[in-house]
């Protein structure tokens, strides 16, 4: 794996796609502790990727009304 920002959109993409199957967070397919430097950015940009789709679908979650009795 060469570490190009090309590699790093794709990771993105991974990680969002894992995330639009539910997968959870701890199920990225790279290891964050190892000593190999393709891991860890792996796992870095996997795991950022999978972060902005959860934030982008806490978004659509439109907030409660708060109630007109308080």
């Amino acid at each position: 794996m060469q570490l190009t920002r090309q590699t790093a959109l794709r990771l993105m993409e991974e990680g969002k796609a894992a995330y639009a199957q539910s997968d959870p967070a701890d199920a990225c397919p790279y290891d964050a502790y190892s000593a190999d430097a393709e891991q860890q950015f792996g796992a870095q940009y996997w795991g950022r990727g999978w972060g902005i789709a959860r934030t982008a679908a806490e978004a659509l979650i439109p907030e409660p009304e708060p109630d007109a009795a308080q």
